[in-house]
């Protein structure tokens, strides 16, 4: 996506988007909000597995297919990772 619009600086590609995904982003979910792992989709690493059961806080979104939302969850010990919005739900 960022490749077809190379004339505009990275900075604001990632500004844009990031506000973007706030302003649209269908998760109901907000940045600062506390939320647990409760499921995961896929196989994922020894690290990602361990966050099952854990609370963490969203600091962002992303995108994972072209349509989804991921949401960037980060922990007490700075670990951050995305997850699909339906393997978090709010506390």
């Amino acid at each position: 996506p960022y490749s077809l619009l190379p004339h505009v600086p990275e900075s604001a590609q990632f500004s844009y988007t990031d506000s973007w995904f706030v302003t649209n982003c269908s998760t109901g979910m907000e940045i600062g909000q506390k939320v647990k792992v409760y499921r995961l989709r896929d196989r994922v690493s020894p690290p990602v597995v361990k966050r099952l059961g854990q609370v963490g806080t969203v600091k962002g979104f992303r995108m994972t297919d072209g349509s989804g939302v991921g949401v960037v969850v980060q922990f007490d010990d700075n670990y951050s990772t995305w997850f699909f919005e339906d393997e978090i739900k709010p506390t």
